[in-house]
């Protein structure tokens, strides 16, 4: 039975008690969405994270007409409501901020799965998951990660240059030239862009790909080509530095480059995707 006002009502009113309780969530953990927009807003690595929510938003209600009512309670969605709360009471008592954050996905996923019942959220299930990209990775996760992405970059990198017959040395993660040094810093690791990246293929995937196994595999592929499009980057900036002048490198390569390889992975994984989607077969 296609979902219609007069069943949206009644399935309203017999769950009203849930969907206040959605809302008292909502209402009392505001301080997180605070603290989120103060982080989008200052670490431009998150900055996707304004379009999160309206997007997902738009993908539950893109299935709206497709959810059937009455349906049958889900007891797991309580099982995942109480290990939320449990993280939000930790992570607000720890000053936890991810873990606090996430919880209050789980809590929301949780009554959802709860009351729209199995077969609907199976429908809508990827505007929850969808939301786990607005929460900022741990700093500690995060720049444990990022000295290892720039010795690997600086490595891939000095190799490309000595091979394009440029005279490098590499310590650490700067590759020395005669009279330049190309630093790899923290902003050029390759992981700022990588979450953002990440979010939109994941998305792309979702939309349009058929199957389970093909979406996943534009998605694990983003990570790789999130890297090899910055050693990209690196190279052209180490090239035009040993070719042209390290004025060039520090100026137009390094202010346009970031932009260019950003939107040189994203036609990259458009065009995986249209490989994945040809010929159309049920995966």
């Amino acid at each position: 039975m296609a979902l219609s006002s007069s069943l949206l009502a009644g399935h309203l009113k017999k769950h009203k008690y849930g969907y206040i309780l959605l809302g008292t969530v909502v209402v009392f953990n505001l301080g997180i969405f605070r603290d989120l927009l103060a982080d989008w807003y200052s670490d431009s690595n998150y900055s996707h994270g304004f379009l999160i929510i309206p997007v997902s938003v738009y993908l539950f209600l893109r299935r709206r007409k497709e959810l059937v009512f009455p349906s049958k309670n889900c007891g797991m969605g309580l099982v995942i409501l109480a290990l939320g709360c449990f993280g939000l009471v930790f992570g607000t008592a720890a000053s936890e901020f991810f873990t606090t954050r996430v919880s209050f996905i789980a809590v929301i996923t949780g009554i959802s799965l709860y009351y729209l019942g199995v077969i609907n959220f199976k429908k809508v299930w990827f505007a929850f998951v969808f939301l786990f990209f607005m929460v900022p990775i741990p700093a500690v996760i995060y720049y444990s990660a990022t000295l290892p992405m720039q010795l690997f970059s600086s490595g891939v990198t000095d190799l490309l240059l000595r091979a394009s017959g440029a005279q490098t040395a590499l310590e650490g993660n700067i590759i020395y030239f005669p009279g330049y040094a190309l630093e790899v810093a923290e902003a050029c690791s390759g992981l700022r862009s990588l979450v953002t990246l990440m979010a939109l293929s994941a998305l792309y995937a979702y939309l349009t790909l058929p199957g389970r196994a093909r979406p996943i595999i534009l998605f694990a592929a983003s990570i790789p080509i999130a890297i090899i499009t910055n050693i990209v980057r690196l190279y052209i900036t180490g090239i035009g530095a040993y070719a042209v002048s390290a004025e060039l490198a520090e100026g137009f390569l390094h202010e346009v480059s970031g932009l260019l390889v950003f939107v040189t992975a994203l036609i990259l994984i458009f065009i995986l995707g249209a490989l994945l989607r040809w010929p159309k077969r049920a995966s």
